[in-house]
Order: structure tokens, then sequence, then C-alpha cells
């Protein structure tokens, strides 16, 4: 018996991974948060699978059923939003896995953050304007932030920010960028990426916290901040450079 933590995808059914959907087919349980996954998703799984909305669930009990199935044989699909790389809270249950003697193993899936840069056609790294991307949040009704990753330790890298769970606080984190990206900076934000209602706003740190409460968004969306999204003058990019010397790749 084993245990698979699969990445959902950002919300459209169909950006689950081909791994992960031929997994699902196999597997007897399936845990899902049925407040983030997509229930099309479901029909993947077998006809007589048992299948647990685990949004109401806390981790005892989630644990409980992934221990009955193992005690039972079955292989368990645990499917989490996104990837389960980033702010999926598998690491607890891995934790709680290994002290158990469960065995486990990963499926990718396509993170929000992609999900969202396809939406704007942005590619979130630009020669010589922006290579660094740095994936985080803030501290507000969650667990604190470790010392030294707040916003304003990470604005001053000037380094493309994306921000998950951040959309009701968007005010704070207007002000606390400001200072270090300036006004002007653009930003964007996406919420509900890749499903029927993606909502796509387009602006700067001036006036991308407005759109926002305009447009009624408060979850489910993220905040994307630096100069790579509006570049348009830089250099072609190293890797088809015809002078590159292709006897070094």
């Amino acid at each position: 018996m084993t245990v698979y933590f699969i990445g959902a995808g950002p919300g459209a059914a169909d950006l689950i991974t081909v791994r992960g959907a031929r997994t699902l087919a196999r597997c007897g349980v399936c845990l899902y948060a049925g407040s983030l996954v997509p229930t099309e998703l479901l029909a993947e799984c077998p006809p007589d699978a048992k299948l647990v909305d685990t949004a109401k669930l806390d981790l005892d009990q989630i644990l409980a059923e992934i221990t009955a199935a193992h005690e039972a044989g079955q292989d368990v699909a645990r499917l989490h939003s996104g990837d389960p790389s980033v702010f999926s809270a598998v690491a607890e249950q891995m934790r709680r896995l290994d002290a158990s003697g469960i065995p486990y193993e990963v499926v990718p899936g396509v993170p929000a953050f992609a999900a969202a840069a396809a939406a704007l056609k942005r590619e979130l790294t630009v020669p010589t304007v922006g290579q660094t991307v740095i994936l985080t949040r803030i501290a507000q009704q969650a667990t604190p932030m470790p010392e030294g990753e707040d916003l304003a330790t990470l604005g001053r890298s000037g380094a493309l920010l994306v921000l998950h769970l951040g959309a009701r606080y968007v005010d704070r984190i207007v002000s606390e960028l400001v200072p270090h990206y300036g006004a002007d900076c653009p930003a964007a934000v996406v919420a509900m990426a890749s499903r029927p209602d993606e909502v796509v706003l387009r602006g700067t740190l001036e006036d991308i916290a407005e759109q926002v409460k305009a447009a009624g968004i408060t979850k489910t969306a993220v905040i994307i901040v630096g100069r790579t999204l509006a570049a348009s003058e830089f250099r072609d990019s190293h890797l088809y450079d015809p002078a590159r010397d292709r006897h070094t790749c």
C-alpha cells in the first residue's frame, strides 16, 4: 500500500499531469480538499473508490483515514491543489507517515504561480531584467513567517515576488513593497487561475490594490510584483544566441 500525494493543479481539471490522472485511476481511496480541488477530477477514480472530502477534517482525522486504508491494503490518492512542493501542508502529513511507517510518494502538479504566468502571457524570468522569482506569503491569521522573510526584507532584493494567500491584505502588501519597488512597479493579480471564472488584473503598485477591491477578490489569488511583468526591452536569451558554443551543452 502506498499514499500518493498528487498535485491536482491550479484549478482546471485537465491541468493534472498524466501521471497524476493514472495514479488516481488505480487508488481505492481518494482524500481531496473539496473547497480547492475540481470535483471533475474525481471521475478519474475507480467507480468503487472511497471518496473523502477533507475540507472539514483536521490532521488527526485525515491520518485516521489513511491509516485505515493502510490496514486494508488500499492505495490512497491524497489530492492537493497546485503542486505539493509549495504551501500544501504535506510536510506534517509526511512526518506522521514516516513515524507510522506508512510508505508514500509525491506526484508533482502545475503550481498556481505557473498558471498565473500563463494567464498573463509572461515569462517571469527575463534576460538582463530579472532572473530570480521569490515565492512567499504574508503572516496574517496564519503561521508566523520566519525571521528575515518579511516583505520588507525580501523586497530589498528587487526580485520578482509571487505572493500567495494575500489578496485580502493587498493594501498592506502594497504599502510594504512601494518603498523598495516604487509605486510605478508593474503588478498583477490572477484569481482562480485556469478556471472558467479566472480574473486577471494588471497595473502597478499604485493602482493594483484598488483594482483588487473593486473586483471583490479576497481569496484563491496570486499577486505578482516585479519589473519583468512589463519588460519589453531586453537582450535575447543566450540559449538561442547563434554565437553560443553548442558543444558546451
